[in-house]
Protein backbone atom coordinates (compact mmCIF):
# COMPACT_ATOMS: atom_id res chain seq x y z
CA UNK A 1 0.00 0.00 0.00
CA UNK A 2 1.56 2.93 -1.26
CA UNK A 3 0.92 5.91 1.28
CA UNK A 4 1.28 9.72 1.06
CA UNK A 5 3.07 10.20 4.75
CA UNK A 6 1.66 14.24 4.11
CA UNK A 7 -1.70 12.85 3.61
CA UNK A 8 -1.44 10.79 6.45
CA UNK A 9 -0.57 13.61 8.74
CA UNK A 10 -2.96 15.99 7.42
CA UNK A 11 -5.85 13.57 8.43
CA UNK A 12 -4.66 12.83 12.21
CA UNK A 13 -4.10 17.03 12.27
CA UNK A 14 -7.70 16.99 11.84
CA UNK A 15 -8.53 14.30 13.59
CA UNK A 16 -7.04 15.69 16.60
CA UNK A 17 -10.15 18.00 17.44
CA UNK A 18 -12.38 14.51 17.44
CA UNK A 19 -9.98 13.03 19.71
CA UNK A 20 -9.74 16.22 22.24
CA UNK A 21 -14.01 16.13 22.21
CA UNK A 22 -14.20 12.54 22.63
CA UNK A 23 -11.95 12.88 25.73
CA UNK A 24 -10.57 9.19 27.84
CA UNK A 25 -12.84 6.61 26.96
CA UNK A 26 -13.40 2.70 28.05
CA UNK A 27 -10.93 1.78 25.10
CA UNK A 28 -8.03 3.94 26.66
CA UNK A 29 -8.94 2.27 30.35
CA UNK A 30 -8.90 -1.06 29.06
CA UNK A 31 -5.45 -0.41 27.92
CA UNK A 32 -3.85 0.74 30.68
CA UNK A 33 -5.63 -2.04 33.20
CA UNK A 34 -3.94 -4.52 30.62
CA UNK A 35 -0.80 -2.86 30.28
CA UNK A 36 -0.66 -3.45 33.97
CA UNK A 37 -1.81 -6.72 34.08
CA UNK A 38 0.77 -7.58 31.40
CA UNK A 39 3.62 -6.09 34.22
CA UNK A 40 3.85 -2.09 34.23
CA UNK A 41 5.77 -0.93 36.70
CA UNK A 42 6.05 2.34 38.44
CA UNK A 43 10.05 2.77 37.59
CA UNK A 44 8.80 1.70 34.21
CA UNK A 45 10.77 3.59 30.37
CA UNK A 46 8.15 3.93 28.26
CA UNK A 47 7.68 4.17 24.57
CA UNK A 48 4.53 5.26 23.40
CA UNK A 49 3.74 5.13 19.25
CA UNK A 50 0.73 6.68 18.16
CA UNK A 51 -0.07 8.67 20.73
CA UNK A 52 -2.58 11.43 19.17
CA UNK A 53 -3.89 13.70 21.41
CA UNK A 54 -2.00 11.48 24.74
CA UNK A 55 -4.92 9.81 26.34
CA UNK A 56 -3.76 7.23 27.03
CA UNK A 57 0.16 8.82 27.26
CA UNK A 58 -1.12 10.67 30.32
CA UNK A 59 -2.79 7.36 31.62
CA UNK A 60 0.42 5.62 31.66
CA UNK A 61 2.40 8.29 32.71
CA UNK A 62 -0.10 8.57 36.02
CA UNK A 63 1.10 5.12 36.56
CA UNK A 64 4.22 4.72 36.02
CA UNK A 65 5.65 8.18 38.49
CA UNK A 66 8.87 7.09 39.10
CA UNK A 67 9.52 6.34 35.22
CA UNK A 68 9.50 8.17 31.73
CA UNK A 69 7.42 8.00 28.94
CA UNK A 70 8.00 9.52 25.86
CA UNK A 71 5.22 9.35 23.71
CA UNK A 72 5.01 9.80 19.63
CA UNK A 73 3.25 10.18 16.59
CA UNK A 74 3.13 11.12 12.79
CA UNK A 75 0.57 14.37 13.84
CA UNK A 76 2.62 17.49 14.18
CA UNK A 77 -0.77 18.95 15.71
CA UNK A 78 -1.83 16.09 17.74
CA UNK A 79 1.52 16.42 19.35
CA UNK A 80 0.92 20.17 19.90
CA UNK A 81 -2.42 19.43 21.76
CA UNK A 82 -0.93 16.72 23.85
CA UNK A 83 1.49 18.88 25.20
CA UNK A 84 -0.81 21.87 25.83
CA UNK A 85 -2.78 18.70 27.35
CA UNK A 86 -0.74 17.53 29.68
CA UNK A 87 1.70 20.10 30.59
CA UNK A 88 2.23 19.65 33.90
CA UNK A 89 2.99 15.80 33.64
CA UNK A 90 6.40 16.27 34.34
CA UNK A 91 7.38 12.57 33.55
CA UNK A 92 5.44 12.51 30.09
CA UNK A 93 7.07 13.74 26.96
CA UNK A 94 5.78 14.10 23.06
CA UNK A 95 7.42 14.04 19.65
CA UNK A 96 6.51 14.12 16.21
CA UNK A 97 8.02 11.23 14.70
CA UNK A 98 6.40 8.22 11.74
CA UNK A 99 9.32 6.09 13.16
CA UNK A 100 10.81 5.79 10.12
CA UNK A 101 13.70 7.21 11.81
CA UNK A 102 13.39 7.35 14.80
CA UNK A 103 16.61 6.97 17.10
CA UNK A 104 16.86 7.70 21.12
CA UNK A 105 20.92 7.07 21.22
CA UNK A 106 21.52 4.76 24.43
CA UNK A 107 18.09 4.44 25.12
CA UNK A 108 16.24 1.19 25.40
CA UNK A 109 12.67 1.19 26.59
CA UNK A 110 10.77 -1.70 29.72
CA UNK A 111 7.93 -1.01 27.67
CA UNK A 112 6.40 -0.06 23.83
CA UNK A 113 3.18 0.49 23.71
CA UNK A 114 0.79 0.76 20.54
CA UNK A 115 -2.25 1.55 21.37
CA UNK A 116 -5.15 1.00 18.46
CA UNK A 117 -2.12 2.44 15.83
CA UNK A 118 -0.79 -0.81 14.09
CA UNK A 119 -3.40 -1.14 12.24
CA UNK A 120 -3.47 2.80 10.67
CA UNK A 121 0.40 1.82 9.63
CA UNK A 122 0.92 0.74 5.55
CA UNK A 123 1.67 -3.74 6.43
CA UNK A 124 4.60 -3.67 4.64
CA UNK A 125 6.15 -0.95 7.11
CA UNK A 126 5.67 -3.35 10.09
CA UNK A 127 9.11 -5.59 9.79
CA UNK A 128 11.04 -2.34 9.72
CA UNK A 129 8.79 -0.98 12.61
CA UNK A 130 9.62 -3.73 15.08
CA UNK A 131 13.28 -3.68 14.05
CA UNK A 132 13.36 -0.40 15.17
CA UNK A 133 11.52 -1.02 18.25
CA UNK A 134 14.26 -3.73 18.79
CA UNK A 135 17.05 -1.12 18.57
CA UNK A 136 15.69 0.23 21.41
CA UNK A 137 15.03 -2.54 23.44
CA UNK A 138 17.04 -4.78 26.22
CA UNK A 139 16.66 -8.50 27.53
CA UNK A 140 13.01 -7.83 29.50
CA UNK A 141 11.64 -5.33 26.94
CA UNK A 142 7.34 -6.45 26.82
CA UNK A 143 5.73 -5.17 23.43
CA UNK A 144 1.90 -4.69 24.08
CA UNK A 145 -0.44 -4.19 20.61
CA UNK A 146 -3.66 -3.59 20.86
CA UNK A 147 -5.79 -3.53 17.86
CA UNK A 148 -8.74 -4.07 16.58
CA UNK A 149 -10.13 -7.97 15.72
CA UNK A 150 -9.83 -8.68 12.23
CA UNK A 151 -12.77 -10.40 11.41
CA UNK A 152 -14.91 -7.14 13.54
CA UNK A 153 -12.56 -4.20 11.26
CA UNK A 154 -13.45 -6.51 8.13
CA UNK A 155 -17.28 -5.37 9.59
CA UNK A 156 -16.75 -2.47 9.68
CA UNK A 157 -14.94 -2.08 5.82
CA UNK A 158 -18.02 -3.76 4.78
CA UNK A 159 -21.05 -1.58 6.84
CA UNK A 160 -19.73 1.23 7.95
CA UNK A 161 -16.59 2.81 5.89
CA UNK A 162 -17.61 6.12 6.89
CA UNK A 163 -16.41 5.69 10.49
CA UNK A 164 -12.64 4.74 9.55
CA UNK A 165 -9.28 6.51 9.20
CA UNK A 166 -7.07 7.25 6.26
CA UNK A 167 -5.60 3.94 6.52
CA UNK A 168 -8.11 1.02 8.39
CA UNK A 169 -6.73 -2.79 7.79
CA UNK A 170 -7.58 -5.73 9.00
CA UNK A 171 -4.29 -7.46 10.42
CA UNK A 172 -2.98 -11.09 10.27
CA UNK A 173 -2.45 -11.76 13.29
CA UNK A 174 0.10 -14.85 12.26
CA UNK A 175 1.60 -12.12 10.39
CA UNK A 176 1.84 -9.78 13.51
CA UNK A 177 3.40 -12.31 15.50
CA UNK A 178 5.68 -13.56 12.63
CA UNK A 179 7.06 -9.48 12.19
CA UNK A 180 7.44 -9.51 15.77
CA UNK A 181 9.24 -13.07 16.28
CA UNK A 182 11.20 -12.47 13.19
CA UNK A 183 12.90 -9.26 15.10
CA UNK A 184 13.15 -11.55 18.33
CA UNK A 185 10.42 -11.43 20.43
CA UNK A 186 7.82 -14.19 21.75
CA UNK A 187 4.15 -14.17 21.92
CA UNK A 188 3.59 -14.56 25.76
CA UNK A 189 -0.50 -13.58 25.35
CA UNK A 190 -3.27 -12.75 23.25
CA UNK A 191 -6.44 -12.39 23.78
CA UNK A 192 -9.53 -11.47 22.11
CA UNK A 193 -12.33 -9.41 23.94
CA UNK A 194 -15.58 -7.94 23.77
CA UNK A 195 -15.19 -3.88 24.15
CA UNK A 196 -18.00 -1.94 22.54
CA UNK A 197 -19.87 -4.98 21.24
CA UNK A 198 -21.20 -8.45 21.96
CA UNK A 199 -19.25 -9.34 19.26
CA UNK A 200 -15.29 -9.34 20.26
CA UNK A 201 -13.70 -6.02 18.69
CA UNK A 202 -10.96 -6.15 20.29
CA UNK A 203 -7.83 -8.21 20.63
CA UNK A 204 -3.97 -7.23 22.33
CA UNK A 205 -0.72 -9.07 21.69
CA UNK A 206 1.88 -8.82 24.29
CA UNK A 207 5.67 -9.75 23.70
CA UNK A 208 8.79 -10.42 25.21
CA UNK A 209 12.07 -10.42 24.63
CA UNK A 210 12.91 -13.84 22.93
CA UNK A 211 15.84 -14.88 25.56
CA UNK A 212 16.87 -17.88 25.84
CA UNK A 213 15.14 -19.64 29.31
CA UNK A 214 17.99 -20.02 32.06
CA UNK A 215 16.03 -22.07 34.13
CA UNK A 216 12.21 -23.78 34.51
CA UNK A 217 10.22 -24.05 37.32
CA UNK A 218 7.74 -26.92 38.36
CA UNK A 219 4.56 -25.68 39.95
CA UNK A 220 3.83 -26.53 43.04
CA UNK A 221 2.24 -30.19 43.21
CA UNK A 222 -0.96 -29.18 45.26
CA UNK A 223 -1.30 -26.84 43.13
CA UNK A 224 -1.59 -28.71 39.83
CA UNK A 225 -3.53 -31.04 41.87
CA UNK A 226 -6.16 -28.23 42.91
CA UNK A 227 -6.29 -26.98 39.37
CA UNK A 228 -6.94 -30.09 37.72
CA UNK A 229 -9.82 -30.82 40.95
CA UNK A 230 -11.28 -27.28 40.07
CA UNK A 231 -11.28 -28.39 36.44
CA UNK A 232 -13.14 -31.55 36.65
CA UNK A 233 -15.90 -29.96 38.92
CA UNK A 234 -16.51 -27.12 36.26
CA UNK A 235 -16.95 -29.52 33.83
CA UNK A 236 -19.04 -32.50 35.51
CA UNK A 237 -15.94 -35.16 35.80
CA UNK A 238 -16.36 -37.19 38.87
CA UNK A 239 -13.32 -40.21 37.85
Amino acid sequence: MSVNKDLVAGFYDKFSGHQEKVGVNSRHLMILDKLIEAGLQPHHQVLEIGCGIGAVSQLIAKKTKKGKILAVDISPKSIERARLLWKDIKNLNFEVSDMEEFYQKDTFYDFVVLPDVLEHIPVENHPSLFQTIKRHSHAHTTIFVHIPSPRFLEWMIRNEPKKLQVIDQALDSGELVKNASVSGFHLDKMETYSLFYLEKDYQYFVFRSDKPLEKVTHKNKWRVLKERITIKIRNGIFI
